[in-house]
Parts: structure tokens; C-alpha cells; sequence
């Protein structure tokens, strides 16, 4: 604890401004979290609809970066290298949209992350090696726009 009575860490976790100003939330102790089942309800409600925005704004940044990769791999080198590249960062927001999804049900009656995303790459390195449309390479770089976008995401957020 930070010096603070009990009654004042509750009092910071209601009001939005301190809240907001604080490096990491208050937490509350579970007898506490006991005494009053709607504030614990409202924390995790809280909790969920903050994740679902930051699940929001990673998926948009994955599309932002891929965006300006494939126009990018247009202008600078030729249409089918862009196109497998834009099949790779499809594969990754797939990837990653599968993931959060995943994420999302834990606690939920699941234990433990799916692991149906892991298919993907694979899907994705064996529809390169048969369809001499696509390239390896670029696919692969652009699956993995999504870690790009995650790092920029980590640095916006602090």
C-alpha cells in the first residue's frame, strides 16, 4: 500500500481524474471487493470495454501500418510482390483478430488461449509454396505487420 487508508483507494478507483492520472490503478482487497459485488462487476465491465478498445485500436494501427506497406511495395517495387505482401498482412489481421477473440473468452468458462490462430501462418506458407502467385518472402513480411503496429500501439499508450 502507498500510505493511503482503505477508504481513499476506493475513493480513487470511483473518481475517473485520479484515475486517470495515476501511473497504475488502485487495487482494492477482495474483502473489499466482497462488501460490494456492483463495484466489482463495474471494475471488470470497466476492464473489458478498455481491452475492447485497445483491441480496436490495435487492429485499426494493423491495418494503417499495412496500408502504407503495400502502397509503399507498390510504388517502390512491382504489383505481385505488393499483392503477396497484402495477402501476408490480411493473414496477420486474421491472425491477430483470431487471437484477441481468443483472449477475449478466457475466464469465460476457458482456461487456456485457442489455438485455431496457429493455423494461419501455416495456411498462409503452404498457399505461398503452391500458387506461384505469391511470394514467400513478402507474405511472410507482411504477416508479420501486426508486431510493427503493436510496438507503435505500446509507445502511443504511455
Amino acid at each position: 500500500m502507498s500510505g493511503f487508508p482503505a477508504g481513499d483507494l476506493a475513493d480513487l478507483a470511483l473518481d475517473p481524474v485520479a484515475s486517470e492520472s495515476s501511473e497504475s490503478p488502485p487495487s482494492t482487497s477482495p474483502a473489499a471487493a466482497a462488501a460490494d459485488p456492483a463495484a466489482a462487476t463495474a471494475a471488470v465491465d470497466g476492464g473489458l470495454d478498455d481491452y475492447r478498445r485497445l483491441q480496436q485500436r490495435l487492429l485499426l494501427a494493423t491495418v494503417m501500418v499495412s496500408a502504407a506497406a503495400v502502397v509503399f511495395t507498390a510504388w517502390r517495387f512491382d504489383l505481385p510482390t505488393a499483392g503477396s505482401l497484402l495477402v501476408g498482412a490480411l493473414a496477420g489481421l486474421l491472425y491477430l483478430w483470431l487471437l484477441a477473440r481468443s483472449v477475449s473468452k478466457l475466464g469465460n468458462g476457458s482456461k487456456k488461449v485457442g489455438k485455431i490462430q496457429l493455423l494461419v501462418p501455416v495456411v498462409l506458407v503452404l498457399a505461398s509454396s503452391r500458387s506461384p502467385q505469391l511470394e514467400l518472402l513478402p507474405a511472410l513480411i507482411g504477416f508479420v505487420l501486426y508486431k510493427p503496429a503493436l510496438l507503435l500501439q505500446a509507445l502511443f499508450d504511455r
